[in-house]
């Protein structure tokens, strides 16, 4: 497939994970691939193995205002567009509100939440140009709880309800704001519960489907959201969870 022949994709948090398999996926697909990531060293080394001709590398803190205007306006000056926007990076945290230190909620709200918002209101205006699409990674811990994840869960809420919201202001303008919310995805931020045997199959017990799932799972479906085969679903926040909340986190009888 060439759904993303001559468009441009800009991903955040791409250095590694959901981001990266994105950056692949989209790359495969025939776009340009604007990829953006904290960690330089991580970066450089996963677009070095990239087509350079299609790939444009920009490191920076999303929670930073200026990294989002000075990516997209690279973006712009080498590719001449942008098309999608790929809202991916974020970080984790653990603990309930009597041991989240209000430093560690600051910074997981201002790369979770307000680093989305500084991505889309930038890109916004040359997205509206194009009618083009907006995919946000949110989380099933966005659409319910989880124990000893408050910053964490409190963060994907609002990014759950930032993509409803934005969804319903773009639409005048045919831009298109959906989510995917993944649940247990084998990435860094889940390498160590990976080494838990029995809390994997714990969660194993509780969705049909299987865990963890692969990063590129979790791609092929930010994919299918940015295209035109998705162009009658806005305002969504699709789950990517092997089938857990419709279990409703149950394990079988």
């Amino acid at each position: 497939m060439n759904r993303f022949n001559k468009k441009t994709v800009l991903i955040t948090g791409a250095a590694s994970g959901m981001g990266l398999a994105a950056a692949h996926r989209f790359l495969d697909e025939g776009a340009h691939v604007v990829m953006i990531d904290i960690d330089e060293a991580a970066l450089t080394k996963a677009a070095s193995q990239l087509p350079q001709d299609r790939v444009l590398v920009q490191v920076g803190d999303t929670a930073d205002k200026r990294t989002a205007d000075v990516a997209v306006k690279a973006t712009i000056e080498r590719f001449g567009s942008l098309d999608v926007l790929i809202n991916n990076a974020g970080i984790g945290s653990s603990g309930d509100i009597t041991n989240t230190s209000a430093e560690d909620f600051d910074r997981v709200m201002a790369v979770n939440v307000a680093g989305y918002f500084h991505m889309a209101k930038a890109a916004m205006p040359e997205l509206v140009k194009v009618r083009g699409s907006i995919v946000m990674t949110s989380s099933v811990s966005g659409l319910g709880g989880d124990w000893e994840m408050f910053a964490y869960n409190t963060s994907k809420g609002a990014v759950s309800n930032m993509v409803r919201a934005m969804a319903l202001d773009a639409a005048k303008d045919g831009v298109r704001v959906n989510a995917v919310n993944p649940s247990f995805t084998d990435t860094g931020m889940t390498r160590d519960m990976l080494q838990d045997a029995e809390l994997v199959a714990k969660f194993k017990e509780r969705m049909p489907l299987g865990a963890p799932a692969a990063p590129e799972g979790v791609a092929a479906v930010m994919a299918f959201l940015a295209s035109d085969d998705a162009r009658l679903i806005t305002g969504v926040n699709l789950p990517v969870d092997a089938g857990l909340m419709a279990s409703n986190g149950q394990p079988p009888q």
